[in-house]
């Protein structure tokens, strides 16, 4: 038990990776991990595309620079483009990640997105549990809808959450520093608060 939290204490987001990334089998249990998550009406709102290799990867390269452009963005400058280019052309494995909206009123829509949310953190968790690190980026045109369509997301039944890089950390960067847990919970006691 010391060693599961011990593992997931230790996980932070790692965005500068390389090859090799986790092969099929190890990707399918990841994905299994990922389909773990908690889910009112078993919804299963998640939804996954794989996008892998240097071909690939440069397609979605191109495509969501193109589209953040078109979109008028003025943040992609040449200089962020290259910047782009350039962390991706490193990484092995990319995960493009949304949300599938149930539109039917059963179950809340911000309950299937924090059934998403939950999803995406086992996958993150048992990519680090694997040997792994990734990075949960919403900086390559998540929020243009061309992006999102090209992925083949539909903006009405979807919503894009953004993008997973997966591979081997290209550095170690040690320990992050995280909150003290009492900066953040407390304790009720059935009182009102504030009286």
């Amino acid at each position: 038990m010391t060693d599961t939290l011990h593992a997931l204490t230790s996980r932070r987001s790692a965005k500068f990776l390389r090859g090799p990334g986790p092969d099929a089998q190890t990707l399918r249990k990841m994905f299994q991990a990922a389909a773990c998550a908690p889910d009112h009406g078993a919804l299963r709102p998640w939804r996954y595309v794989v996008i892998e290799g240097p071909q690939a990867i440069g397609r979605l390269a191109d495509m969501a620079i193109g589209a953040v452009r078109a979109s008028g963005d003025p943040r992609m400058t040449d200089e962020k483009e290259k910047a782009v280019r350039q962390w991706l052309a490193e990484i092995p494995l990319i995960v493009a990640v949304a949300q599938k909206i149930d539109h039917g009123g059963r179950i809340p829509e911000q309950e299937q997105l924090l059934a998403a949310g939950a999803s995406v953190m086992n996958l993150l968790n048992a990519a680090h549990l694997s040997g792994f690190g990734a990075f949960w980026s919403t900086g390559l045109g998540t929020y243009v809808e061309a992006v999102q369509e090209a992925l083949g997301f539909d903006a009405l039944d979807h919503k894009f959450l953004g993008f997973l890089a997966i591979g081997t950390p290209a550095a170690d960067s040690g320990p992050a520093k995280r909150p003290e847990p009492e900066s953040f919970v407390r304790v009720w006691t059935g009182e009102a608060v504030g009286a």
